[in-house]
C-alpha cells in the first residue's frame, strides 16, 4: 500500500509529507580517517543538524550481520508469552532496566499512552560497582531473559556496536561546532548509553491523535541512533516545522539530536520531534539507542554557541538529574514517585517469574527517602 492511500487513514495533523528522498540528508562516513575527511564530514552533519534536525548515515562501521542478529533476537524476545516478558518488569530494576508493556510509557502527555513495547538495557554494572553501591539513578546490572540462548551476547555485541559508533559521532559533532575532536570526551568516559529493544503492533482502521505508536516527542540525551525495519512508520518534524516522513534506507541509521544537544548548542542543533504510526498492518521493529553523558555532566551552553547577541537560552543542568525527571513524567511505574535508590543485596541479572498475584517482587527498589 502506498505512502498516500496509508494517509487516508489518518485525521488532519497526522498525515507526513512524502517528499523526495534527497531532501532528507544522507551523510556518507566512508572518508572519516582519510586526509580531510574528518573536517568534511563534520561540516555535512553541521549543515544537516542545523538546517534540516535529522539525518541519515551509511558506511557507519556496523556489520549489517549483526544488526540483522539484533532484530531477530528482538522478535524472538517479543514472541515470548506475556507473563514471561512481565518477570522482566522495568519496575523490578532500581536501573530503570527491563520489559514493559503496552501503554507503559507516555511520550506525549498530552495524549493517551503509546502503543508499544519495549526492552530497555544500558551500561551494565555489577551490583559492588561504586556508583551502584552510592545508589547512583539509572546505574546498575542489566536485566535478561534466562531461556533465550544467543540474545545476551547479541544484544550486548550490538550495544558496544552502537558505544563506538556514538563516540564517533560526537567527535564529528565537535569540529562541526569549532571545537577539537576530543572535545566531549571528558563528559562521556562515563557515558549512559541505553538501548531499546521496541515492538509497535499495527494500527487498524482510523488513526486519531490519542492512538499513535509512539506520540510526538523529543530525546532527552545528546543524540540517538535508530535501526528501523523495512515497515516505515518514522515522522519527523524537520527545521521547518514540517512531518515528513523518514522511510527506511537499507543499510542506514536515522540520527536525530537531544535536548542535552540542544542545551549544548544553544539551539544552534535542535532537539528533534519525532513519533511513530505503524500503518504497514505488520508489525513493526526498531532499535533506537540513546547517546547520554556521564551522570555529572553539567550541561552548560557551549562558548562556540554563544555570543552577545545571542546569549545562553537554556539554564545549566545536571545530565543525569534531567533524565530521571523525564522518565518519571513518561513512566506509569515511575508516577508521583522519588527516585529509586539500588540496594546492592538485591539479586543483579536475571529475574525470576512473575508473581501470578501481582504482588511486588521480594526485591523491589528502595525509594530515596522511605
Amino acid at each position: 500500500m502506498s505512502l498516500a492511500m496509508d494517509q487516508n487513514r489518518l485525521v488532519d495533523g497526522l498525515r507526513a509529507r512524502d517528499i523526495p528522498f534527497s531532501a532528507i540528508p544522507l551523510i556518507d562516513l566512508a572518508g572519516l580517517a582519510a586526509p580531510g575527511g574528518r573536517a568534511r564530514i563534520a561540516a555535512e552533519i553541521g549543515r544537516a543538524c542545523r538546517d534540516v534536525g535529522f539525518l541519515y548515515i551509511v558506511n557507519h562501521g556496523v556489520p549489517q550481520a549483526l544488526r540483522d542478529a539484533a532484530f531477530a533476537e528482538a522478535a524472538r524476545f517479543f514472541a515470548l508469552p506475556l507473563e514471561r516478558k512481565m518477570a522482566l518488569h522495568i519496575r523490578r530494576s532500581p536501573a530503570h532496566r527491563g520489559y514493559f508493556p503496552l501503554f507503559e510509557e507516555n511520550t506525549d502527555p498530552a495524549l493517551t499512552a503509546d502503543l508499544k513495547e519495549g526492552f530497555d538495557l544500558a551500561r551494565d554494572l555489577p551490583a559492588d560497582h561504586p556508583d551502584v553501591l552510592a545508589g547512583l539513578p539509572l546505574h546498575g546490572p542489566n536485566v535478561w531473559p534466562a531461556d533465550l540462548p544467543g540474545f545476551r551476547e547479541t544484544i550486548e555485541a550490538y550495544y558496544a556496536a552502537m558505544m563506538r559508533l556514538a563516540d564517533t559521532l560526537m567527535a564529528t559533532f565537535a569540529v562541526s561546532l569549532d571545537l577539537p575532536e576530543g572535545y566531549f570526551r571528558p563528559m562521556l568516559d562515563q557515558a549512559m548509553g541505553a538501548l531499546r529493544l521496541l515492538r509497535y503492533p499495527p494500527q487498524d482502521g482510523s488513526v486519531t491523535a490519542r492512538t499513535l505508536g509512539c506520540g510526538a516527542h523529543t530525546d532527552y540525551g545528546c543524540l540517538t541512533i535508530l535501526a528501523q525495519d523495512a515497515n516505515g512508520g518514522l515522522q519527523v518534524q524537520n527545521a521547518a516545522g514540517d512531518w515528513v516522513a523518514a522511510p527506511p534506507v537499507p543499510g542506514a541509521f536515522v540520527i536525530n539530536l537531544g535536548d542535552q544537544m540542544a542545551r549544548w548548542t544553544n539551539g544552534v542543533f535542535a532537539a528533534t520531534p519525532h513519533r511513530v504510526i505503524n500503518l504497514s498492518g505488520r508489525e513493526r521493529y526498531s532499535i533506537p539507542f540513546f547517546f547520554e553523558p556521564n551522570f555529572h555532566a553539567v550541561i552548560s551552553c557551549l562558548e562556540t554557541c554563544r555570543t552577545p547577541d545571542h546569549p545562553p537560552r537554556f539554564a545549566d543542568v545536571v545530565a543525569g538529574d534531567y533524565l530521571v525527571s523525564r522518565f518519571n513524567d513518561t513512566f506509569a511505574y515511575r508516577a508521583a514517585e522519588p527516585p529509586v535508590v539500588y540496594r546492592a543485596a538485591e539479586p543483579p541479572g536475571v529475574y525470576g517469574e512473575a508473581d501470578p498475584s501481582g504482588a511486588a517482587p521480594a526485591f523491589a527498589p528502595t525509594r530515596a527517602g522511605a
